[in-house]
């Protein structure tokens, strides 16, 4: 990996947005390649400058006098991290009003900035968010997944081969942190993520909410990751990390806009069905999650944690692809009071729906489909296809909407011929 750059899948979308958009907003959790990839924007001649605010007299200058800032900056700029500097969103709408050109501003930060009170709307209509994820299976293999696309083409996706199970655990402990990738040493790696950790949880909360760095976050983060793939019971986990119920949705929500924490609402066509309305939890990322458990490749393939880290590391494979290949599906999960269940659904804008199960096992039996069929039925006709992602060698059809197949399958390239959504 280190022996070449990877291509984002995400850097056509930027172009496109900038070719038509006063100002491109790249957001995503520090470390996931922001920078990078702006550089490269910058080096191929498609934006002019690069300044960060991560530079103390940049900051200063961006603070002082956000109008004159702004004025001064060449003509097609990546503004890094701005969210450090947030009286330059109202500058940044004053100087796109009086000039409508495209592709004038590439923004980048570290924070949601459509969970931060009046920033998003100080720049509706003016700006386009694109999320950057850590890295994919895809990006890390040099090519461009078709599994997402292909859950809604009449053939479905094409099937990938086995993988052993120690291969799998790797990836997941491995995530897809752009450094964390690089370190082959596990203890290396290992010492990144606590350097990860403590930076998120010390600079980036006290800069996004103007409060010193608060010492419970660590120990929140390990206890989201041991609820991972769980529902989220908000009274539970408050008694266990010692907090008052406003405190926890406090930190949940920082842990939110800073992309750590990915909560994956429920799904339900039907209002009046009796389904669960819980959110699921889920991490940005397996290799952290794998970290704050204290789990390496070799503890992971014999720890009961397998099957909650194989349903996040899919979760977080279906977001990376959504942001290139479909960013506007809706991500979901799915339980009926009965207990019937679903890992994730894929809900596109026209109302098709499409289930992804994962199961931690090398063989797949009828009844592993149950959930999928529950799905079926609550969807109807909008229903399109369900897939069972497992561990196994089998390519199985379960009627005409089902199949099971290998895990690696969600990484395959676009079958040819199968067209997309």
């Amino acid at each position: 990996m280190a022996d070449r750059p990877i291509r984002r899948h995400l850097a056509p979308r930027v172009q496109a947005a900038l070719r038509d958009t006063p100002a491109v907003f790249l957001a995503g959790a520090r470390q996931t390649g922001k920078t990078t990839l702006a550089r490269a924007l910058v080096a191929e001649g498609i934006l002019d400058a690069y300044v960060t605010l991560d530079d103390p007299t940049q900051l200063a200058a961006a603070a002082h006098d956000p109008p004159g800032f702004l004025a001064a900056l060449p003509p097609r700029t990546v503004l890094d991290e701005v969210q450090r500097v947030p009286g330059l969103f109202p500058a940044l709408r004053a100087a796109i009003d009086r000039d409508r050109r495209p592709g004038r501003f590439l923004l980048t930060g570290s924070a949601d900035v459509l969970l931060l009170p009046g920033l998003a709307q100080t720049l509706a209509g003016r700006m386009e968010i694109l999320t950057l994820e850590p890295f994919s299976q895809g990006e890390r293999e040099g090519r461009p997944e078709g599994f997402l696309r292909d859950l809604f083409a009449p053939r479905g996706p094409a099937p990938g081969p086995p993988l052993p199970r120690e291969e799998v655990c790797r990836r997941i402990v491995e995530g897809g942190f752009p450094e964390a990738c690089a370190r082959a040493d596990p203890e290396r790696r290992a010492a990144w993520f606590d350097s990860y950790v403590a930076l998120v949880t010390q600079r980036e909360v006290r800069e996004l909410a103007r409060i010193e760095g608060v010492a419970e976050l660590p120990h929140l983060l390990r206890l989201l990751a041991a609820r991972l793939g769980g529902l989220l019971n908000r009274a539970e986990l408050a008694r266990s990390a010692g907090l008052a119920q406003t405190t926890l949705a406090r930190y949940l929500s920082l842990l939110q806009a800073l992309f750590l924490v990915r909560p994956l609402g429920a799904w339900a066509r039907n209002r009046a069905k009796r389904l669960i309305r819980a959110p699921k939890v889920h991490l940005i990322d397996t290799g952290l999650a794998a970290h704050l458990l204290g789990l390496d490749a070799d503890g992971l393939a014999r720890s009961d944690r397998l099957g909650p880290l194989l349903e996040g590391f899919v979760a977080c494979e279906l977001r990376r692809q959504r942001g290139w290949a479909l960013p506007r599906a809706r991500l979901h999960h799915f339980r009926t009071a009965g207990g019937a269940e679903v890992d994730l659904v894929v809900e596109l804008p026209d109302g098709r729906v499409a289930g992804v199960e994962v199961k931690a096992a090398a063989t797949v039996h009828a009844r592993d489909l149950r959930g999928l069929k529950a799905l079926a039925d609550a969807a109807g006709g909008s229903f399109v296809r369900g897939v069972l992602l497992h561990l196994g060698e089998a390519h199985a059809a379960f009627g005409e909407r089902l199949v099971a197949m290998p895990l690696s399958s969600l990484w395959r390239p676009a079958a040819e011929g199968r067209g997309g959504a």
